[in-house]
């Protein structure tokens, strides 16, 4: 079985947090989505559980606060796209959605990037690299 990561993330409203992630495309594993918690898929290895700061706060160490990320960054989510046109089209997917930029567009011609922040203030980050580059 190839490794997975799960990235857990606190949401303030675990629905709208998923129709906002559904409006960007993706969507959720029924088998570990409830009231609390939301499996959602990015690939057949990597996903993101969203889970309600109730919910977060079982699997963090007792007394210790959560992040507010819309006020401090706790993390930079980065993920790979396979052209630059992908980019933008996640990009301004979760911008028509509601989220809001991040910072200004990296092009730095065989690396492309752009982010934004999602309603509870993660910060997620799209990127697409040159294959010929990566490859060396």
């Amino acid at each position: 079985m190839p490794q997975m990561i799960f990235v857990n993330l606190p949401v303030k409203d675990l629905d709208a947090s998923k129709a906002f992630w559904n409006k960007v495309g993706y969507t959720f594993n029924p088998q570990f989505t409830d009231e609390t918690a939301a499996c959602m898929v990015i690939s057949d290895t990597i996903f993101a559980m969203l889970l309600t700061e109730e919910k977060f706060k079982e699997f963090t160490k007792p007394g210790k606060e959560i992040a507010d990320a819309s006020r401090s960054t706790e993390v930079l989510v980065g993920l790979s796209a396979e052209s630059r046109a992908k980019v933008d089209e996640l990009v301004d997917g979760a911008l028509a959605a509601g989220a809001t930029d991040a910072k200004e567009p990296m092009d730095y011609g065989t690396m492309y990037g752009r982010s934004f922040t999602d309603p509870d203030g993660h910060h997620w980050e799209f990127m697409w690299m040159d294959p010929a580059v990566v490859e060396g």
